[in-house]
């Protein structure tokens, strides 16, 4: 008896010490995180799958579009990367996350990449991409205008998000940055900045611009009694008197902020990434738009904003990925009927 009791106790200290090892083998720290994403960056621009450690069945969307490793999209396109790199990481998850800019030949492009990684294998990616030529809030982008959607490459890598390691006394834990964070969204949808936990004249810089205040205004409202376009983005860094990130929310044409995930939480940086669909108001020329947000948290309240964005055509299924696979549903007659045909 003893001896088997000796027996079943050993198997059992070799069953704790090989659970433990594989515990190990399969967590990624922040460094792994880096490796990972790093690997899986140099890959697209190598142009080579191969190159990282993509499992079986890897998931790939290129603004909400699947696509197969290799096979056409940024595996084609990018040729580096841009003058702007940030990275990001959350062991609790898993996931690692890249915004920035990247190289297409001669175009930049605004980028927020999402990785998630199991055991030490790249499972997910998640790209958000705005180009000069994409639509805008008010549709396509017209000859001799700037870009519809507000891509500004030079004013980003002026005015970068920032790179830091935020002391642990001065942190707020992740449980407090994900309801910060759902603050802002809240604010949008019941049209009250009030909601929003932010410091005053906090920044938001949409596709690489800084959104005005007054961003939120009505498609189409006049930024001057003249131009009938959007006001150009004041200079100097985002934030102030002129840029803040809640500012006419009263007059916003969206009428909900739906499909919200956070699934990225760097306690470190005080950033969290979010994803969500702004469901515009009937009548409006874009319907909706699918944003990342990479949100910068000081003192328990937002001070900046950096986003890449798109503007999906109403048959879109947005945002494609669990657990909002598909399509949201658009409120009937949200979407505008198509013009006549024009007669000869």
């Amino acid at each position: 008896m003893l001896r088997d009791l000796r027996w079943i106790t050993g198997a059992v200290i070799v069953v704790a010490v090989v659970a433990g090892s594989a515990s190990a083998q399969t967590t990624c720290d922040r460094a792994c995180l880096r490796t990972m994403l790093d690997q899986y960056l140099t890959a697209v621009v190598k142009h080579d799958p191969g190159a990282a450690p993509l499992v079986v069945g890897f998931r790939q969307t290129e603004n909400a579009i699947n696509v197969r490793p290799g096979n056409g999209g940024v595996w084609k396109s990018v040729t580096a990367l841009g003058k702007v790199q940030r990275r990001f990481f959350d062991a609790t998850t898993g996931q690692a996350g890249y915004y920035g800019t990247v190289e297409e030949g001669s175009s930049t492009a605004i980028v927020t990449v999402r990785v998630r990684v199991e055991n030490k294998q790249l499972t997910e990616a998640e790209w958000y991409i705005a180009r000069a030529d994409d639509p805008g809030l008010n549709g396509s982008r017209q000859p001799g205008r700037p870009p519809a959607n507000l891509h500004n490459p030079e004013y980003l890598a002026k005015n970068p998000p920032p790179e830091r390691v935020v002391p642990a006394n001065q942190r707020t834990d992740r449980a407090g940055l994900a309801r910060i964070v759902n603050s802002y969204f809240d604010a949008i949808t019941s049209h009250d900045g009030s909601v929003a936990l932010t410091h005053a004249g906090c920044g938001r810089v949409e596709n690489g611009s800084p959104a005005p205040a007054g961003r939120f205004l009505p498609p189409n409202t006049p930024a001057t009694p003249s131009s009938g376009q959007a006001a150009t983005p004041p200079p100097g860094p985002p934030g102030g008197p002129n840029n803040d990130c809640v500012s006419g929310l009263q007059n916003f044409n969206g009428s909900m902020v739906v499909a919200r995930r956070t699934p990225l939480i760097d306690e470190e940086a005080q950033a969290a990434l979010a994803f969500a669909v702004f469901i515009r108001r009937p009548g409006s020329p874009t319907p909706r738009n699918v944003f990342s947000e990479w949100f910068f948290i000081d003192e328990a309240k937002i001070r900046t904003i950096y986003t890449a964005m798109f503007y999906p055509p109403a048959e879109l299924a947005v945002p494609n990925w669990p657990p909002y696979v598909g399509n949201w549903p658009l409120p009937a007659g949200i979407v505008p009927a198509p013009a006549p045909p024009r007669t000869p």
